[in-house]
């Protein structure tokens, strides 16, 4: 009944002119069953989206502040990502019992409960009190997280008829590259106010939570998203029955890992850490204005330190909002990148649609960026000699480049998880797959705290241990991630469709085509041989008189 009331005053309206026919086309689709819940969910999920962004730089840089190392920090990061391991796996069960506006708006409700916790982090608290309440806080965002995700990746379908698989696939590269770039901004606006204060970070968050819950509230059908026969349960998850899908998703655990064993903890802590020349020998006495950018002046000793002696010496010691800055331009590009990949990339190559092959080319590729940054990290004097300009430029290369790279992956990877995913069990397989990406981004979180806390030598008590060899391994750890996601990802049974680099470039070809050049070959290695008494006549007759 509601369907039919949205369209009658649209029957009823004389379509005389081309220029109202749009205007109430438009108006119709607005309120149209279809595209209103895309327009509610996706608008929610994009403020999300921002709030999860900030939420990791707030809870990041603030951390940095109290002297926490990259090691504690990582650890409060634990749960977020242990919680979307398990998240994935119930909430497409979830949703398909209860609907997407349930998940949703439990997903909302969870994310100014982590934000409402957060404001009780206390400055007097112990080191270990601390990580275990910032822990348990950032478990409820990291369950809000793919609560919320479950609508935004599932709407689409929903609205999406099922012959037209080109415009889901324009419409979810979309959807996925403003998640992205909109994630950026969260990473950039965290960043920035938390520089003015921290409860007002926390409090601008919440208000874009308030603002995307009413309309999930009151403008979503409770049905919309529920399943329409046997819902799959958690035994159907785990039913390993899809090799193409398992290996898939376990390169995606190491594909995810090669970027978070740099990116999320180590890159923050370098960008803020101070250089290690005069911590510990240079006497400052009550004036810290002759310590290095980023150093303090210790008032016991009366020498330059660092600020967080767990964090290394040795970066670039940038400020807080430029940190952020630089963080989310990285997922920004990253998203838009990963938007524009199809017809941009894949497209002019010709490696539309992808199948493992591409993944493969791409992903070895994806090992370039990370091991350029180890080698010069390791072994270039500029690192050694504190050559702040050119240690920049080296970094904003290498980030440029792998995030470009790495979404090109990434969309490909999205790309070949439907692909692969049997059709009556695309939202269980999606979950496995995603349950996967989050397993990458714990083992990346917690590799890369490891590593960048205790590689590399500390000078002395004020100064921490060397930040450069710490960043090293962490770059080194993600090049051998991304090599071990490209040779899972050759075991894919998906190679029919060959290999090019361009219309005039074919690396693989074709088994169509390559099973006919066999096969010509056969048949001409089995062609009788001609007949000596009836061949020579035949080449006399080809001699001119």
């Amino acid at each position: 009944a509601t369907t039919d009331l949205q369209k009658d005053p649209a029957a009823a309206e004389p379509q005389q002119s081309a220029e109202p026919e749009t205007k109430q086309s438009f108006m119709e689709a607005a309120k149209s069953d279809a595209l209103r819940p895309f327009i509610i969910i996706s608008t929610s999920y994009l403020l999300f989206t921002i709030t999860d962004g900030a939420i990791r730089m707030i809870v990041l840089l603030h951390a940095y502040n109290k002297n926490f190392s990259a090691l504690q920090v990582a650890v409060m990061f634990t749960l977020y990502e242990l919680a979307g391991v398990v998240t994935n796996l119930a909430a497409g069960a979830m949703g398909a019992r209860w609907g997407i506006r349930f998940t949703l708006i439990i997903g909302l409700c969870l994310q100014l409960l982590s934000y409402g916790l957060l404001f009780g982090w206390q400055d007097d608290w112990s080191k270990s009190t601390a990580i275990i309440y910032v822990t348990i806080a950032q478990m409820f965002a990291g369950i809000a997280k793919d609560l919320t995700k479950l609508g935004g990746k599932t709407v689409t379908k929903l609205v999406t008829p099922e012959e037209k698989d080109t415009q889901l696939f324009k419409l979810v590269s979309l959807l996925t590259g403003w998640k992205n770039s909109l994630k950026g901004v969260g990473y950039f606006l965290g960043s920035a106010l938390l520089q003015v204060s921290y409860n007002l970070a926390l409090a601008v968050m919440m208000i874009l939570i308030l603002l995307a819950l009413p309309w999930a509230v009151l403008g979503l059908n409770k049905d919309l998203g529920t399943a329409k026969s046997k819902n799959a349960t958690l035994s159907d998850i785990f039913k390993m029955d899809n090799p193409n899908l398992n290996l898939l998703s376990l390169a995606r655990l190491f594909l995810f890992a090669s970027r978070d064993f740099w990116f999320e903890v180590p890159l923050p802590f370098f960008l803020r850490s101070p250089s290690c020349e005069g911590l510990g020998t240079t006497f400052c006495g009550d004036d810290g204005s002759v310590c290095t950018d980023g150093a303090v002046c210790d008032p016991i000793a009366q020498v330059c330190g660092n600020p967080n002696t767990g964090g290394g010496c040795g970066g670039l010691a940038m400020d807080r909002v430029i940190v952020g800055a630089f963080l989310g331009g990285y997922i920004i590009l990253y998203g838009q990148v990963q938007s524009w990949t199809p017809q941009l990339v894949t497209g002019p190559l010709d490696q539309t649609p992808p199948n493992k092959l591409t993944e493969v080319f791409w992903g070895v590729i994806n090992c370039a960026p990370t091991l350029v940054g180890f080698c010069v990290l390791q072994y270039s004097d500029m690192f050694d000699n504190y050559d702040k300009d050119a240690m920049t430029v080296m970094l904003v290369v290498v980030i440029i480049t792998f995030a470009v790279i790495f979404a090109i992956n990434s969309s490909i990877h999205s790309f070949l998880v439907v692909n692969y995913a049997s059709k009556d069990k695309v939202a269980v397989s999606v979950g496995f797959y995603y349950m996967s990406n989050a397993v990458g981004r714990l083992f990346g979180t917690i590799g890369s705290g490891l590593l960048y806390t205790f590689v590399g030598d500390e000078a002395n008590d004020f100064s921490g241990n060397d930040a450069v060899a710490g960043l090293a391994s962490c770059f080194l750890a993600g090049t051998l991630s991304s090599l071990l996601a490209a040779l899972i990802t050759l075991k894919i049974e998906d190679q029919k469709s060959g290999l090019k680099c361009g219309k005039c470039c074919t690396i693989v070809g074709r088994e169509e085509e390559v099973e006919e050049e066999d096969k010509d070959e056969e048949e001409v290695q089995e062609a009788p041989k001609p007949d000596p008494t009836t061949s020579g006549p035949l080449v006399q007759s080809t001699v001119p008189h």
